[in-house]
């Protein structure tokens, strides 16, 4: 990792740029299997997944008994881990829930809003050299508890046509029972569209290499919502003196396993932990078995030496990482000034990796410096906010007026007559 120190603000922004590739190369492709996945649908699945999975497949459905056969191939550690880590995100998104919102300012002139589920809504869960099971929690078990009334999941299956058992067993947990084998853009297309399998939906959820990035991004163009903007996954640790360099360490590879476009940056105010934690980045890289996937995202990644606690603020929130570790002494002072973090993981002893399984909060994150604009998944991602009104005559008449002079000043007469024939009415009833 290349070592800045205390780099000038007016470089910042090039210091902090991220790896990510333009997704405008892709565009064609991702057009390409939009259009025919929406006139061929199945037909198009297949010969996609042919093409790019190199899978010859026309029954994209999972059956209840592969997903039966998928619980015997799960071991009972691995089960226990996931049940408990479902109980600890249920819990967090549970506690989410609010009541409505009730306000009569007027008498007689009463507002509401309540929340109401999305009612279909789409899981893509990839499944490469990481079957991310654990997404299907983070995803699944919200829009569960949002009482969306359909859930759909894609993952693309292996080279023998199945899907991994831990992503089968996690589904059925979470009462995920529409499970089809398909993956990439083909998914996103399906999910987009429909096909005389796979039913569309009105959002879709979850990660997924450039292409799905893309793809995601396309559906939008179709009436199609998508939980953010996402790119490859990032983390930022900040530690000072009471830093562990060995803890650090392990967080930054943490991510830097996840692929070699992910970015990794160490943020510091004490000098001599730069060289402990380089020392035991290279003790911990070199057993990793995904090591050269690890090595590349190194690369890509940086070692900043800031000269104080107040630039040091600012540069973070410029960057507004995905993932934000604080191991600090003065804990309040960075966290009553953050402005841009996707999660915060506070002290030596929360690592990425509990947000990532198990504490509950949801690993679903704004990357790519949308930690600005965008929360990350909760539960409200899955719900609409809804706002009604019920007036009274009584109450027209209190804020009529008001409504009529308005309407006029914007040359909206049709609107002042929606208010003018009820007040006439109501005095004439009188």
């Amino acid at each position: 990792m290349k070592v800045y120190n205390n780099p000038q603000a007016s470089t910042w922004f090039e210091l902090l740029k991220r790896p990510t590739a333009s997704y405008q190369e892709l565009e064609s492709i991702v057009s390409e299997v939009f259009g025919q996945v929406a006139t061929e649908g199945d037909i198009a699945l297949s010969k996609y997944t042919e093409k790019f999975d190199g899978l010859a497949i026309s029954d994209f459905r999972v059956t209840k008994a592969e997903i039966a056969a998928a619980e015997h191939k799960v071991s009972e550690a691995l089960k226990l881990a996931i049940k408990q880590a479902k109980e600890q995100i249920t819990a967090f998104h549970q506690a989410q829930k609010t009541a409505p919102v009730y306000v009569e300012n007027i008498p007689g002139v009463l507002c509401w809003q309540e929340k109401r589920p999305i009612e279909k809504v789409g899981i893509y869960i990839p499944g490469g050299s990481a079957p991310l099971f654990s997404t299907i929690l983070m995803l699944a078990v919200p829009a569960k508890i949002a009482t969306c009334q359909e859930i759909v999941l894609c993952t693309p299956p292996n080279k023998e046509g199945f899907v991994h058992p831990a992503i089968l067993y996690t589904a059925a947990l979470c009462g995920v029972t529409q499970i089809f084998k398909v993956g990439g853009i083909q998914a996103i297309a399906a999910m987009t569209f429909g096909t005389a399998q796979i039913p569309s939906v009105y959002k879709i959820f979850g990660p997924g290499n450039q292409y799905v990035t893309a793809a995601k991004q396309w559906a939008t163009r179709h009436a199609v919502a998508i939980d953010m903007p996402a790119g490859p996954s990032e983390l930022l640790v900040m530690a000072d003196q009471s830093g562990d360099a060995a803890f650090i360490a392990s967080d930054l590879l943490s991510q830097a396993e996840h692929g070699p476009d992910s970015q990794v940056i160490f943020v510091t105010t004490y000098k001599p932990l730069i060289a402990a934690v380089t020392a035991a980045l290279e003790m911990q890289l070199a057993v990793l078995p995904r090591k050269e996937i690890a090595q590349k995202a190194i690369e890509n990644s940086k070692i900043i030496l800031m000269p104080n606690k107040e630039s040091t603020v600012a540069l973070i929130n410029l960057y507004g990482p995905e993932h934000y570790i604080l191991c600090v002494e003065d804990e309040s002072y960075y966290l009553d000034n953050l402005s841009a973090a996707g999660s915060v993981f506070i002290g030596n002893y929360s690592p990425e990796s509990a947000g990532d399984y198990a504490s509950g909060t949801n690993h679903t994150l704004p990357t790519n410096g949308y930690a600005k604009q965008y929360s990350g998944v909760n539960l409200d991602s899955f719900l609409k906010q809804m706002t009604f009104q019920k007036i009274s005559p009584k109450g027209l008449q209190s804020l009529g007026t008001t409504i009529e002079l308005m309407a006029a000043a914007e040359g909206l007469e049709a609107h002042k007559n929606a208010v003018s024939i009820r007040l006439k009415a109501i005095k004439d009833f009188r």
